[in-house]
């Protein structure tokens, strides 16, 4: 499991949630849980992403902070290997 540093900004409609330490995971919701669990998946999805390009994870910085940030808090990651199968349909096969 790796930590790192999610942040939320209040906005006139909605929240700002981004993860300070892994680049590119940004999102907004309409309010905290949304953006919460917008993030989370953001998190998810980007870690896979590098993974499967062959590029490795950014290193958590848990000194990572945005002085405009209105909450800041940790965020887990946890990812499980798994295989991933191609089906082939059999009007392709020979």
């Amino acid at each position: 499991m790796l930590t790192y540093k999610a942040m939320y900004k209040y906005l006139d409609k909605g929240v700002h949630a981004e993860v300070l330490d892994f680049p590119g995971v940004i999102t907004c919701g309409e309010t905290l849980e949304e953006a919460r669990r917008l993030l989370a998946s953001a998190l998810v999805d980007m870690a896979e992403t590098n993974l499967l390009h062959g590029e490795s994870l950014p290193i958590p910085d848990p000194a990572c902070t945005d002085i405009d940030a209105d909450l800041e808090e940790p965020i887990h990651l946890l990812l499980k290997a798994t295989s991933h199968v191609a089906l082939i349909p059999q009007e392709a096969t020979p």
